[in-house]
């Protein structure tokens, strides 16, 4: 997707997985964890199990466990808010539970996760500690990272952002589609 700018129109992008130019912001959204991307070729495939909304590395010591999930990012001085598709780690009880419920519309409830994402415009946000909470309808489980926790995400996460500010991420991300980090 990129950019264009126009004076006398809102911010428009054009859709990498749709095609069509769009007014509205649109969410960024990473297609794999970042352990996942850590990973060689070879170590995917061997590994790795990676779909839309999960992804399992198969050590030979241990198995991570890893689900899509949204943040909604305040932003001070607009009507929009920047959404964000991350993966966050969940524990083997917590991701067997949200799997065996996956197609339950009527599943809410919640589980620790930590953070395994990393967004660009703050550097190591790898492990920041979040509630995962699930939503009825099947929408994917939104996060809050704890507020006491020491990070720059999380402290506009709380206090917001300026447009600006939303928009200089979305242009540096969209920047990125080349490496495909984004989807």
């Amino acid at each position: 997707m990129f950019w264009r700018k126009n004076k006398n129109k809102p911010t428009e992008f054009k859709c990498s997985e749709c095609g069509q130019v769009h007014s509205d912001w649109p969410a960024l959204a990473f297609k794999s964890p970042a352990n996942y991307d850590f990973l060689s070729d070879q170590e995917k495939s061997e590994l790795g199990k990676l779909d839309p909304d999960f992804c399992e590395i198969h050590y030979k010591d241990q198995i991570d466990r890893f689900i899509r999930v949204t943040l909604t990012q305040k932003v001070n001085d607009t009507c929009e808010n920047l959404d964000y598709g991350l993966w966050v780690s969940l524990s083997e009880k917590s991701y067997s539970d949200y799997k065996a419920n996956f197609d339950n519309e009527n599943h809410e409830t919640g589980y620790f996760g930590w953070l395994c994402s990393n967004i660009p415009e703050y550097g190591d946000t790898m492990s920041i500690p979040c509630d995962v909470v699930t939503k009825t309808g099947n929408s994917r489980p939104e996060i809050f990272p704890y507020q006491d926790f020491d990070h720059q995400l999380v402290k506009d996460y709380y206090d917001g952002i300026t447009k600006t500010e939303a928009e200089k991420r979305i242009n540096e991300m969209t920047k990125r589609l080349g490496n495909n980090e984004l989807i």
